[in-house]
């Protein structure tokens, strides 16, 4: 049963488009310009959080934009002042100390707003081609779960010696600690059982990818069966929204995205080439024809406004609290939302809205 209050975040368009990348209503934009301008957007329209993913190239079409991750995260978190800003990691990218170092003053920069999404990379290219090695799947986890063991206590203000497999750090803190709270949120993605072991010793969060509720409510059940140290894993979801009047109207529109999306495929193929197999994500994503990323549609929240807001409501009963956003177009689509959603799943926006959304 969910405990906390339903809370709705949208993915930063970090890398152009979700659902289609030759979309004539979603110009491919992964600018800091455009960015800014969805996030400062959310927030004024009310959702809670967004997620800025991390790629150094674009995994889809490498010789086009990519936002760089934590220097936007930084800026975002400058420019707001209630929505989350949760920034992906891979720690194959960053050493523990100087990340940890990093996270401490995007939270203190947001006053508290910040959170960490620990994710262990299934796109070999960018690896490879910086002569960064690119681990087995266990092997990164193995990797991250050190990882993050270091970076936990460190943003939480402690200090930190360790000797491991990858690591030697001696007597190290870093000050100042988090002024807001006692440490940044953690977040994890993955769905294998590495990703699980780690997320219930190591998270506050699981993001769960995009499937039917069913399938959800079993992932959340072996979660909460878990031993666990402090206080009780949370739970996200992410989803890609095409919500109408009618379903009939969503249907249609969802076949219209399907149609775009197929003028991709060649840029898809080249995307599994350059994919770990062992990536529970991508086999999870096979079982549906789906729209958007990250189990885009397979989870549902395709229909009337009426039927999405019943869904939202029943993953949300199920235990899911965030729910991660994809929509196309985005920003028109944002405004739906909250205008048709917000209201029908009792979310109430904060009167205090922020003034400063980007101007068409």
């Amino acid at each position: 049963m969910a405990t906390s209050a339903i809370r709705f975040g949208v993915w930063a368009p970090v890398h152009g488009p979700r659902a289609a990348l030759q979309d004539p209503a979603e110009p491919f934009d992964a600018s800091w310009e455009h960015n800014r301008a969805v996030v400062l957007e959310a927030e004024a329209l009310g959702f809670d959080s967004t997620l800025v993913a991390q790629h150094t190239v674009n995994p889809h079409l490498p010789n086009h934009d990519q936002l760089e991750t934590w220097t936007a995260a930084a800026a975002l978190a400058a420019l707001t002042s209630r929505i989350e800003i949760i920034a992906a990691i891979k720690p194959y990218i960053h050493h523990p100390v100087f990340l940890a170092k990093m996270a401490l003053q995007i939270e203190n920069i947001s006053g508290g707003r910040f959170g960490l999404n620990l994710v262990n990379a299934w796109n070999r290219v960018e690896f490879e081609k910086a002569g960064i090695p690119f681990g087995e799947h266990d092997d990164r986890y193995a990797y991250g779960r050190e990882w993050i063991s270091i970076v936990s206590r460190l943003i939480a203000g402690e200090r930190v010696t360790h000797q491991g497999a990858q690591f030697t750090i001696t007597d190290y803190a870093l000050t100042p600690k988090d002024l807001f709270r006692p440490r940044p949120s953690i977040y994890v993605g993955g769905e294998s059982e590495p990703a699980r072991a780690l997320v219930a010793d190591h998270g506050d969060v699981w993001f769960i990818n995009g499937q039917p509720l069913a399938d959800v409510e079993a992932l959340i059940a072996d979660l909460r069966r878990r031993p666990r140290a402090g206080v009780p894993l949370r739970f996200g979801l992410s989803a890609f929204v095409i919500a109408r009047d009618t379903e009939a109207e969503a249907q249609d529109y969802y076949e219209h995205l399907l149609s775009l999306a197929e003028k991709d495929a060649d840029v898809r193929a080249v995307q599994r080439g350059n994919s770990d197999p062992k990536v529970v994500m991508h086999q999870t994503m096979a079982k549906s024809v789906r729209v958007g990323s990250n189990g885009g549609t397979a989870a549902g929240l395709v229909g009337s406004h009426d039927q999405v807001a019943e869904r939202i409501k029943a993953f949300h009963a199920a235990g899911v609290e965030l729910f991660m956003l994809q929509f196309q177009p985005l920003r028109s689509e944002l405004r739906r939302f909250a205008a048709e959603i917000f209201p029908r799943v009792g979310k109430t926006v904060p009167t205090d809205r922020p003034a400063r959304a980007a101007a068409e």
